[in-house]
């Protein structure tokens, strides 16, 4: 593969969140055909490509996560058709496309789990799964000490077709959601064929979740440990559920499957890893990217986002691999939001009205500031929609419309991911701002009154606006081809800053409590705040300027 086909060491990609992007037919749950409508917003915001989060066939007990056919397109969503019409609307505008694989769990309507139910224990279908006989004298006790990262036991009882307590199944994450058995030769060959069925159908790439879970340790042995967060060794021994090397074989099937097709299709892995680890998942012949976890999860600190940067390249660049930086998505509390807070904050508990509230013209300073600083660093940068408008996290939402199952599984105890998850606004005003033509309150999640602020269509000509501060950012990177190429420090960094060069650019942002003194000389090319004071750099903002 030459250099001018590796698109994806320097892509900006952006994420769309289906249900929540754009409503077509009024039901206020965004589809398909909405997203092909509102192509033309990814098209002036410079990226290029976007990755689909699932809109597959699902229950949605967990916002689509929850696969029962691979190879369709949930009703909801729209068609296949809706979805060539998409592929092909992007491929004329230059954006390439990237859909969700989720290769470690279905949903437990998906047909081969419901035959794996009807079977008897040892059979076939079950093999598919992880179905094992409980422990103590009756099996009334689930197989191992596994937790799910939803919380509560990893495993669920099922009742036997006779009506009688019978086997335990695996779900690292919800009782709907069964673990498959990676361990089984026609697992690997059906996901083959789900990978051929996109591939043909044009899709540039794959957005693996939950990537390094699929191979479990041998005889599932206990581990009383917490799963939650980043997966780290515990006395030297790596978690049981996690990061096993039987992964790294799958990984390399899947690349030589990409590599057989015309053009330069991807896999980004999603894995919750330390920089160290995550390397190993991109090495020559496995994933082309990784997600950079370690970067989204810092804490507005110049010491603690040069460290994450300096660690981060230095793993990738070990194996020839780009890195890759993320500051938001799906998953997790919307870094407009998350700086609004001082200090480390739990990114995937959730906020309700009733909790301590983010300053949110802080966040919104501070994240303009992080984009600013991260789409000046070399690799390969991801985007959640909506951040381009400063959305925040919508902290206020009513807990009686929440719809993440960590919210019930929690016992009401962590709120989950709704709030990163509302519907966008497009317009100032009208039904649902633009999203829908049903009201805010009538979309799947609802719109607070103050989205209304940051619609997209109100930040046009502005040039003040988050969104022009993300086109002009992204139009520079791609002109100065800062995606790819060395980054230098700053010898002369100043406590409180992170200052490096790309080339004759020069970045600096400022993340200490109070102004610093501009180079003499500096022409700026860019702030993540307009109208700077002469000679000065003010706190919790990033500059690009010439010298």
């Amino acid at each position: 593969m030459s250099g001018a086909d590796e698109w994806w060491r320097r892509a900006v990609i952006y994420q769309v969140y289906p249900r929540s992007y754009a409503d077509s037919n009024g039901d206020g749950i965004g589809d398909l055909p909405g997203i092909t409508a509102r192509l033309d917003h990814l098209a002036s915001l410079g990226v290029d490509a976007l990755w689909l989060s699932p809109f597959y066939p699902s229950p949605q007990r967990d916002g689509g996560y929850d696969v029962a056919d691979y190879r369709d397109v949930d009703p909801q969503f729209g068609t296949l058709a809706d979805f060539d019409a998409l592929i092909a609307a992007s491929h004329r505008l230059g954006i390439r496309v990237i859909v969700d694989l989720v290769p470690n769990h279905c949903s437990w309507d998906h047909p081969a789990f419901r035959a794996a139910l009807a079977a008897a224990p040892g059979s076939p279908e079950r093999a598919l799964f992880h179905f094992r006989d409980g422990r103590g004298e009756h099996g009334e006790l689930p197989p191992n000490d596994w937790q799910s990262m939803f919380e509560g036991p990893a495993w669920t009882r099922v009742t036997e077709a006779d009506g009688s307590p019978g086997q335990w199944y695996l779900h690292l994450f919800d009782p709907s959601q069964p673990d498959w058995n990676w361990d089984d030769e026609r697992v690997r060959e059906d996901f083959r064929t789900t990978l051929r069925f996109w591939l043909d159908r044009g899709v540039d790439g794959f957005r693996v979740d939950v990537c390094d879970a699929l191979v479990k340790a041998k005889g599932l042995p206990d581990w009383p440990h917490a799963v939650h967060g980043v997966v780290r060794p515990v006395d030297g021994r790596l978690p049981p559920m996690w990061d096993q090397e039987g992964i790294h074989e799958i990984f390399r099937d899947w690349r030589n499957l990409l590599d057989s097709y015309d053009g330069s299709r991807i896999l980004c892995a999603e894995a919750w890893l330390p920089p160290e680890r995550a390397a190993r998942i991109v090495r020559p012949g496995e994933m082309h990217q990784a997600f950079n976890f370690a970067f989204l999860e810092q804490p507005w600190s110049a010491a603690d986002l040069r460290s994450t940067i300096e660690t981060s390249l230095e793993a990738n660049d070990a194996v020839g691999a780009p890195t890759t930086w993320v500051l938001s998505n799906h998953d997790v509390m919307r870094h407009a939001s998350r700086y609004g807070y001082d200090g480390a904050v739990a990114l995937e508990s959730g906020v309700g009205a009733d909790d301590p509230q983010p300053d949110r013209a802080l966040g919104l300073r501070r994240a303009r500031a992080a984009t600013a600083l991260m789409l000046a660093l070399p690799g390969s940068a991801y985007l959640y929609q909506g951040e381009e408008l400063g959305l925040p996290e919508v902290t206020d939402l009513p807990d009686d419309v929440r719809q993440d199952p960590v919210w019930e599984r929690s016992g009401h105890r962590i709120r989950g991911r709704d709030g990163c998850r509302v519907p966008l606004p497009w317009t100032s005003s009208g039904p649902s701002f633009g999203f829908s033509t049903v009201s805010s309150s009538e979309t799947w999640l609802p719109q607070p009154g103050y989205f209304g602020g940051f619609a997209a269509a109100g930040q046009e000509g502005d040039p003040a606006s988050t969104l022009s501060l993300y086109r002009h950012a992204l139009a520079l990177r791609r002109e100065r081809g800062l995606g790819t190429g060395p980054l230098e420090w700053d010898e002369d960094e100043r406590p409180g800053t992170i200052a490096f060069r790309r080339g004759d650019l020069h970045v600096l942002a400022n993340v200490s409590g109070e102004d610093v003194p501009l180079p003499d000389g500096a022409r700026v090319l860019l702030a993540s705040e307009p109208a700077l004071p002469s000679g000065s750099v003010p706190r919790d903002v990033t500059v690009w300027f010439m010298r």
